[in-house]
């Protein structure tokens, strides 16, 4: 019977020391949850207000520098060089002789036509007074009429054959490779050597859309190169792209005139800086108000003394600040220290 009694005892100790345990945990939670929710209402930040303004950022691409011109020259004459007059480094200038090619037989045809053609024309100034006297029909004057304009037209074809001999410059500039030697053979599709002028060069970069309708013709650029580094060059925008591609690029070409005492050379590499692309009326906040990354941004609003989180699409950034192009609306209130404590709908309390 005593044993009876002491399990009971014991049991009925258990459940009570059970019974307080439990509700001491539970009394421990709700002040610790009480707790919790008066520190929430309390979460400290610091605010700023997002304004509308314009925005200046710098632009840095890198391009290739390119000649003004770059001209394969042709030979428009069949048969032998006689005379290859370049070689690759010359500076040629418009005009100058490059190369010849065999004109013998181009010569005797000169000499053949410009004989047909000088007796055309006796003929003509004869028969002219015959036909003023009736001594000869209007059929027979306009075929000597005819006589000389073929014979001139001859005459003008083989005078161009023989200028044709002669492969000149059609632009002023160096020669950069030269594909035939004194003795070789060419035809009217033989490319005789590669001249390019470089006095003036350009730069061709793809800019971003945006970009792109920041820019206009004129502005201008700083453009430096490792080859030199110590040294800007300046130029200038000379046109943009109507037209993008795929990746929504546009074409910029920019225009460089050469140093003559830091010379660039095509095919190099060069760092163009754009220094005037300005955004007017850009929506503007801090980079510290941002919560995630650039591609997955969002920000923290005030709305009623709480903290609702929106996301924003960010646009360009200019060192400790960040273009907003949605999300937000100039005026609106955005925390910048803090944030870190919240989620979206604490109440918050701002601090000076």
């Amino acid at each position: 019977m005593k044993k009876i009694v002491t399990i009971a005892i014991l049991v009925i100790a258990s459940v009570v020391i059970g019974f307080t345990l439990i509700n001491n945990k539970a009394k421990s939670e709700a002040k610790t949850a009480s707790v919790s929710s008066d520190m929430q209402k309390e979460i400290p930040v610091s605010v700023a207000t997002v304004l509308q303004q314009s925005l200046t950022d710098d632009l840095s691409m890198v391009g290739t520098v390119l000649p003004n011109n770059d001209v394969n020259v042709m030979s428009e004459a069949q048969g032998r060089i006689t005379q290859m007059l370049a070689k690759v480094g010359d500076i040629k200038s418009a005009g100058s002789v490059i190369a010849t090619v065999d004109d013998e037989l181009r010569q005797a045809a000169l000499i053949s036509a410009q004989a047909n053609y000088d007796k055309a024309l006796s003929d003509w100034n004869r028969y002219e007074p015959l036909y003023r006297e009736k001594a000869m029909t209007s059929a027979q004057l306009d075929g000597a009429k005819l006589t000389v304009k073929l014979a001139e037209s001859q005459l003008i074809i083989a005078k161009r054959q023989l200028k044709d001999t002669k492969i000149t410059a059609p632009i002023s500039g160096v020669i950069a490779a030269r594909y035939v030697d004194a003795g070789s053979t060419v035809d009217n599709k033989s490319v005789v050597v590669n001249i390019v002028d470089i006095s003036t060069l350009k730069v061709k970069i793809n800019v971003a859309e945006r970009d792109a309708f920041a820019l206009k013709a004129g502005d201008k650029v700083e453009i430096t190169s490792s080859v030199y580094p110590t040294q800007k060059f300046e130029g200038k925008v000379a046109s943009i792209g109507s037209k993008g591609d795929e990746a929504h690029t546009y074409p910029v070409e920019i225009w460089l005139p050469n140093s003559k005492n830091y010379p660039l050379k095509a095919g190099m590499f060069a760092r163009v800086n754009f220094t005037t692309v300005a955004r007017a009326n850009s929506l503007v906040i801090p980079r510290a108000a941002l919560v995630g990354s650039v591609k997955n941004a969002a920000v923290f609003v005030v709305e009623h003394n709480k903290a609702k989180l929106r996301k924003v699409l960010v646009g360009s950034e200019a060192e400790a600040n960040l273009e907003i192009l949605q999300g937000l609306n100039a005026g609106e209130t955005i925390v910048v220290n803090g944030q870190n404590n919240l989620k979206d709908g604490s109440e918050i309390k701002v601090i000076k």
